[in-house]
């Protein structure tokens, strides 16, 4: 019997120990090219993106996101300049002051898992055949809504390769699954030239691995399907009509400074809504107002977490240069935006979003910009 229990302890790890070995792997490497596609499956129908990352230590970062089926690709990337959002179709690219990705966790960098991994003191691990999984809390723009995720680790090499996103019911958001993951690459920080995808775009510079040398590389199958100051009050706290931009600096940021993330441009520009389930908020006002870019609407929100929406039609950047950017890289799934303490803007399907408050978190405004996606009729 105890040689049994000791064979027995062997043929199993520990939970700490799993942790122990997989941080290691993971955030040790010089770095890492990685594919992966990543499903969203809230809303109407379920929406498929591929996602391809660079990683070179110890700050170089570039991730491509393309919606399948779409032309159109959005890049977030990080060298020695800064952060910056590029979206080659629009011919617009946005600069941040910012740390990411070290404070907005993103489930489709590994590093950014085994961090995760780490932070959570009563993370779960279950075992399969293959497989470690662990289920953990999520630390992103999105944990409110999207608090617990699945990761799932090969219990051959070490690697995820699944990771599934829940929400409060415990059920499947948004799942990534890895097709491949390549450790030990390393790319020249010419590589993460801002200039060369805001001109070409993703697919016209390498999302292969040709440019990088490897120390080991790893092909991963998968077990499953797969996937931040406007000041918008006055006073007495009800939602300013100065928010409005009319005669205000603040709408210079609405067309420019504050928005990131776009696809292509759609002539036709309709008005959208969000459609949310909060007790005692409701919209108040809604209106059309004329600028020199073109009509503008804005539903006011009043109650007990008052906001102000901002839309306009989305256009292009004639000179494809970087426009500074407040706040910090939002991925919200569909597209990635730009995020403050006190707003949050992108653009998606030719429509330009900007929405102001001083009442809701981060996390709120993601909830408020994610439910737009449906909402187009009242």
């Amino acid at each position: 019997m105890i040689v049994s229990l000791v064979l027995g302890a062997c043929g199993s790890n520990s939970k700490e120990a799993v942790l122990k070995k997989t941080s290691n792997k993971w955030t040790e490497t010089k770095g890492y090219d990685l594919t992966a596609q990543m499903e969203i499956k809230s809303g109407a129908e379920p929406r498929t993106y591929d996602v391809n990352v660079w990683h070179t230590k110890p700050d170089f970062y570039r991730v491509a996101v393309a919606q399948q089926g779409e032309k159109d690709s959005q890049m977030i990337i990080r060298n020695e300049d800064g952060v910056f959002v590029v979206t080659p179709s629009m011919k617009k690219t946005y600069k941040f002051q910012s740390d990411w990705p070290k404070q907005n966790s993103q489930a489709y960098l590994i590093g950014a898992l085994a961090e995760d991994l780490k932070a959570d003191e009563n993370a779960k691990m279950t075992e399969s055949d293959k497989s470690y999984v662990f289920e953990v809390k999520t630390r992103n723009n999105h944990s409110k809504m999207l608090p617990y995720q699945q990761i799932f680790i090969d219990k051959k090499t070490l690697l995820p390769t699944k990771v599934s996103v829940l929400n409060e019911a415990k059920e499947e958001q948004i799942v990534i699954t890895f097709k491949k993951i390549s450790l030990g690459t390393s790319r020249k920080g010419t590589d993460y030239a801002v200039e060369d995808f805001s001109k070409k775009g993703a697919n016209d510079k390498g999302t292969t691995d040709e440019t990088a040398t490897k120390e080991n590389a790893t092909d991963e199958k998968a077990e499953g399907t797969t996937t931040e100051k406007e000041n918008a009050k006055d006073d007495s706290g009800k939602t300013s009509e100065n928010a409005t931009g009319e005669e205000k600096e603040g709408t210079k940021s609405v067309t420019g400074d504050a928005q990131a993330g776009a696809e292509i441009e759609n002539p036709e520009f309709q008005t959208h809504y969000p459609v949310l389930k909060w007790d005692n908020v409701k919209m108040t006002d809604e209106k059309t107002v004329a600028s020199a870019d073109g009509e503008r609407r804005i539903l006011t929100f009043e109650g007990d977490k008052p906001f102000t929406v901002i839309e306009q039609a989305a256009n292009t950047n004639p000179l494809s240069v970087p426009v500074f950017a407040p706040g910090d890289p939002a991925d919200l799934g569909f597209t990635i935006g730009a995020i403050t303490d006190n707003s949050i803007s992108w653009e998606k399907n030719g429509v330009s979003f900007f929405i102001a408050t001083n009442s809701l978190t981060r996390e709120e405004m993601v909830e408020v910009a994610s439910s737009m996606v449906n909402g187009e009729v009242k």
